[in-house]
């Protein structure tokens, strides 16, 4: 993961693109990897890191519905997450 991290940067770059993360059980881990490249502050737009339910759903408007029906650890939290 690590050394891919310059290769999405340079693409971002040159694509012209920016980017935001969602994370939850990864902790910014992700992010975190994209901060340490050189240049990346041009291509990086915010994070979010959402462990707790409640940060699901404030920050991110994952529902109580889906975390009651799911649970925080689901394909269809991480859905709503990356919407």
């Amino acid at each position: 993961m690590l050394e891919d991290a310059p290769v999405l940067i340079q693409k971002l770059t040159a694509s012209k693109q920016t980017l935001s993360t969602v994370e939850s059980c990864t902790g910014g881990l992700l992010f975190g990897y994209l901060t340490a490249v050189p240049g990346a502050s041009a291509v990086l737009e915010r994070g979010f890191i959402t462990y707790s339910d409640q940060s699901k759903q404030e920050m991110v408007g994952v529902t109580a519905n889906t975390l009651a029906a799911f649970g925080a650890v689901s394909q269809q939290t991480a859905e709503e997450m990356a919407k």
